[in-house]
């Protein structure tokens, strides 16, 4: 077998699109300024040519053959099943793109994801032959998503991001952090509220989907109210398909890192960041957005739904959790942080409650600044 066969992957994809074939269109981050962001600083930000990106997908196809060939090999008929990929994850020779492809199609093989920052920073016209040449490589892929900035969705027109769709895309993941004017400037986001709604309605106005960010906490403490109701005045305006919840954590080597340091940015405490969704999901009306809470930076990852229906179900589980005593929520914030719990119902298990409480006496006696302390240790493996 060829084991020259390859192609280039950039670092970062959505939890969400952990299955996706990933195909490079861009390199880096055509902004990079983001405070809170580390991932491409250092880093130029280039396009790809049009005849780069398609040998790729040409790439990815021939892999796919191969595999398949693989498959016969095996005696697995052509299935590309597990005995397959437990076979090319084993075959140290193979190249990283064989994994990457053995991967996907394990995953289902239906869904791509085009990287890294900002593919949409692409003329419309080479985006549009690169989703075409996709749908070409693999006709039975279903979904085409990628990463974009508000100010790049405010460039196109609903126009071009109906050939898009046309095209394949059928969904954006958008970084909007905050819908406060004031926290996107403290932050360095490079974009505006006004940026977000108007980018944001000609994404949904096209019939692409549309799954916006928002970190709860990137406000601090003297901003956290007004990051929570701004937030939810620009998914009002929108509607976005998905909101995804990304509570804060300071990260090192990060311009906002700095900022802690020197004092002029204070990190809100894990109940603030609760109460600021709480807040959000209380002014959100007239939407049809479905709240996602899918990463283990999110305190509570039960608060998921659609609304408005969920909407009473979030806010019930919110009040739960805040008005437990202070001691439970700390005992529960342990064991979110530590991965001993998933939900608040986890910490009614009396062997799971009786390890924490054990692990709560043990790490008193270790760190001077108590169970906060240790948290804040162990948060650094969620980046």
């Amino acid at each position: 077998m060829d084991t020259a066969l390859n192609f280039e992957q950039g670092p970062i994809r959505p939890p969400s699109e952990a299955g996706s074939l990933l195909i490079r269109v861009t390199r880096n981050c055509p902004w990079n300024r983001c405070a809170f962001c580390s991932t491409y600083k250092g880093k130029k930000f280039s396009r790809r040519s049009l005849e780069e990106v398609k040998a790729d997908i040409d790439s990815a196809k021939d892999i796919f053959n191969r595999l398949r060939e693989m498959s016969w090999e095996l005696g697995e008929g052509g299935q590309l099943g597990q005995r397959v990929l437990s076979h090319v994850l084993r075959d140290a020779t193979l190249p990283d793109s064989f994994r990457s492809v053995a991967y996907w199609i394990a995953s289902g093989g239906d869904t791509v994801f085009i990287q890294d920052a900002n593919s949409i920073v692409l003329s419309t016209d080479s985006l549009a032959e690169i989703l075409n040449h996709i749908r070409s490589a693999f006709p039975n892929v279903e979904r085409i998503t990628s990463y974009a900035r508000a100010s790049t969705l405010k460039s196109k027109s609903v126009e071009d991001f109906v050939r898009l769709k046309e095209a394949g895309l059928t969904r954006l993941h958008v970084g909007m952090e905050s819908g406060s004017d004031e926290v996107l400037k403290n932050i360095e986001k490079g974009c505006t509220s006004e940026q977000l709604i108007v980018g944001g309605k000609r994404v949904v106005e096209a019939g692409i989907s549309l799954c916006l960010y928002i970190i709860p906490g990137i406000g601090g403490t003297n901003l956290s109210a007004e990051h929570a109701v701004e937030s939810a005045r620009v998914i009002n305006a929108v509607n976005p398909d998905y909101v995804r919840l990304r509570s804060l954590y300071v990260g090192r080597d990060t311009p906002l890192m700095k900022m802690v340091q020197e004092g002029t940015f204070h990190p809100p405490d894990e109940d603030s960041m609760v109460r600021e969704i709480k807040t959000i999901i209380e002014i959100l009306d007239g939407v049809s957005t479905t709240i996602v809470s899918d990463h283990i930076r999110n305190l509570l990852e039960e608060v998921t739904g659609t609304l408005p229906q969920d909407k009473p179900a979030m806010l019930a589980l919110i009040e739960r959790y805040l008005g437990m005593p202070d001691d439970e929520r700390l005992l529960f914030q342990l064991g979110r942080r530590g991965g001993a719990l998933r939900n608040l119902d986890d910490l009614k298990h009396p062997v799971i409650r009786s390890r924490l409480e054990a692990a709560r006496r043990e790490i008193e006696k270790e760190f001077p600044g108590g169970v906060e302390q240790y948290i804040g240790k162990i948060k650094k493996r969620f980046v």
